[in-house]
């Protein structure tokens, strides 16, 4: 019996978001992702977001991206859900200590927020408050740690008791990678101890190396315990994928797709179309439970590559 299949059964009686019974019944899983707006208003959160609302399974709310304040991810959050989007909330550990993670993961179960995300967080030297203090009081993994516990046995780290306990489905970061001889997975096996039962990767536009990175996984037992969703998005040109590929860490756009892009009469026009083909060749990749789409403020684009690419009419009989 698969991992799966025993969370299943442990988990049976909570509430499930869409996320998570895509992910389960088998169906390829599409996400999207959103930035809090600088505002103090619902009404820019639902103008950036809502064009995604019935195509992306669930919506990746940000945290202080960028190292950066902006409205917070847990207010945003919430205001989606309201809207009928499922978020998938982010939790960076950057900013606040682990008291105040745990109560927001109380207040996001609260306010029907199934899904986190437990990351990191940008260095706040990158951002334009240099001079703020970072936190990381704890890690990430220790985040998932803390927060399967709360889910798993209804108790803070201490032994108190939480009653009703949060209905989550805890997400990680991930970055694919062409494994070298020897390579083991072992981060990705951390974070799967820890409590990760998804991860959205960063970037990959390399399906070779990709399909590398999952037999690797495969060898090592992982796709038998988390479930895959890898990161994707529309290009808006040539000279943004030369900035990518210099720029992010991890992350390899192919001679061929920046090429593709020069040769473009309208180049935002053909990012999208390559997306539209990448994500449809995902989603007949082994091991890949799903796309995660990322576009710093380009969610219409996003919402128009998940409908181009008839990915929704595929779905089995929920």
């Amino acid at each position: 019996m698969t991992r799966h299949a025993l969370t299943a059964d442990r988990t049976a009686t909570r509430a499930r978001g869409r996320l998570e019974a895509v992910l389960r019944r088998g169906d390829f899983a599409l996400t999207a992702e959103t930035s809090p707006p600088d505002a103090g208003a619902p009404a820019p959160v639902l103008a950036r977001g809502g064009c995604l609302k019935g195509l992306a399974d669930a919506v990746n709310v940000t945290d202080g991206a960028g190292a950066r304040a902006h409205m917070s991810a847990l207010a945003a959050a919430a205001l989606l859900a309201r809207d009928g989007i499922e978020p998938v909330l982010q939790f960076t550990m950057r900013d606040r200590n682990r008291l105040a993670l745990q109560g927001d993961i109380l207040g996001a179960a609260a306010l029907g927020i199934p899904n986190i995300l437990c990351l990191h967080g940008d260095d706040v030297a990158t951002g334009d408050q240099p001079e703020a203090k970072p936190v990381y009081d704890i890690d990430s993994r220790e985040l998932m740690r803390t927060a399967r516990r709360m889910r798993d046995e209804g108790t803070f780290p201490s032994g108190r008791p939480i009653e009703p306990r949060p209905a989550l489905f805890i997400g990680a970061a991930d970055r694919p990678t062409d494994p070298k001889p020897g390579w083991k997975p072992d981060a990705l096996l951390a974070k799967i101890d820890a409590g990760a039962d998804f991860v959205q990767t960063q970037y990959c536009f390399d399906m070779d190396l990709l399909r590398r990175y999952l037999a690797r996984l495969a060898d090592h037992g992982v796709l038998e315990r988390l479930f895959v969703i890898v990161g994707i998005g529309p290009i808006a040109s040539a000279k943004s994928a030369r900035w990518m590929n210099e720029n992010l860490f991890g992350v390899q756009i192919p001679e061929e797709i920046v090429r593709r892009l020069d040769g473009a009469r309208d180049q935002q026009a053909e990012g999208r179309r390559i997306c539209v083909e990448l994500l449809q060749e995902l989603s007949e990749i082994d091991g890949v439970g799903g796309a995660h789409l990322m576009a710093p403020r380009q969610e219409e684009a996003i919402a128009e590559v998940i409908a181009d690419s008839g990915l929704l009419s595929r779905r089995s009989a929920a």
